[in-house]
């Protein structure tokens, strides 16, 4: 096996590195009192310190740190169902069934991902506000439901068109309809694919901060992004050291949840590439 050039890894080393740095940094300052953190500019703290985990998590204005970590998961969980649910459905439709404009449904629907989110941002905004969702989390999942993620609808798509079609006419021999083709038959094969939306559903709502800054403005219903946001105080004193100390404590649930499906995540990817 030809060894690899110096060089080279000596380059690839130094670029982790420049990539880790920020990430390293805010390890080192967590661990750092707030007077320090920018006079100290070592990586490893000279004065170590858990203050700043224990203070952050005390939260602010007597609401503890790991009521946000409850409501960023309520948030995640009905915004992953609704996402599985909805763009399996959808993508279904697309890749199986025959309907009367299909193919200018799809191409509509396909073209939404190029549509900036800022583009349609003040009329959701009126939409939700006469409405009265507003200061609630409803705007932050009930779209979900509605199949309004169409990258996600794209990529089952092609994960459907990979499975034989003869299951579908075997199935109907037996006597299945289409629904029951679609939760027997189809669902279950889809599971890398369902995983792989599971799992981008969820780092993307859970570090979402836009969305949720616009929508909710009770300190009780704020999220984890939110959370770490007020501990920054314009007019005051701003806490670093908790902010980065729960910035870490916040990067944990998206580390494990990477980690446990990362298998499932590859080949949820790879087979939508290939198939179709």
């Amino acid at each position: 096996m030809q060894r690899s050039h110096p060089v080279k890894l000596a380059v690839i080393l130094l670029l982790s590195f420049v990539m880790f740095y920020p990430l390293l940094w805010m390890i080192g300052s967590a661990f750092k009192p707030d007077s320090t953190i920018f006079t100290d500019t070592g990586l490893w703290p000279r004065t170590f310190t858990l203050d700043n985990f224990i203070n952050g998590w005390k939260g602010f204005s007597g609401i503890a740190f790991p009521v946000f970590f409850k409501n960023s998961f309520i948030i995640v969980v009905l915004a992953v169902i609704g996402n599985v649910a909805s763009c399996s459905m959808a993508a279904y439709a697309f890749a199986r069934l025959d309907f009367s404009l299909k193919k200018l449904c799809f191409a509509v629907m396909f073209g939404t991902i190029m549509l900036p989110h800022h583009v349609v941002l003040i009329p959701q905004y009126l939409l939700f506000y006469k409405l009265g969702w507003v200061n609630t989390y409803l705007p932050l999942f009930v779209p979900k439901l509605l199949a309004t993620d169409a990258f996600f609808i794209f990529l089952m798509v092609q994960f459907i068109r990979g499975i034989p079609s003869e299951l579908d006419k075997a199935a109907r021999v037996d006597g299945c309809g289409t629904v029951q083709i679609f939760t027997r038959i189809l669902f279950p094969l889809m599971t890398p694919a369902l995983v792989t939306t599971s799992i981008f559903t969820f780092i993307w709502t859970w570090n979402d901060f836009l969305s949720q800054l616009i929508y909710i403005s009770n300190p009780k219903l704020f999220t984890v992004t939110l959370a770490l946001r007020a501990f920054l105080d314009t007019t005051g004193q701003s806490a670093y050291g908790s902010l980065f100390a729960m910035s870490i404590v916040s990067l944990v649930p998206v580390l494990i949840f990477f980690i446990l499906f990362q298998r499932l995540l590859i080949e949820g990817i790879t087979t939508s590439g290939l198939k179709g």
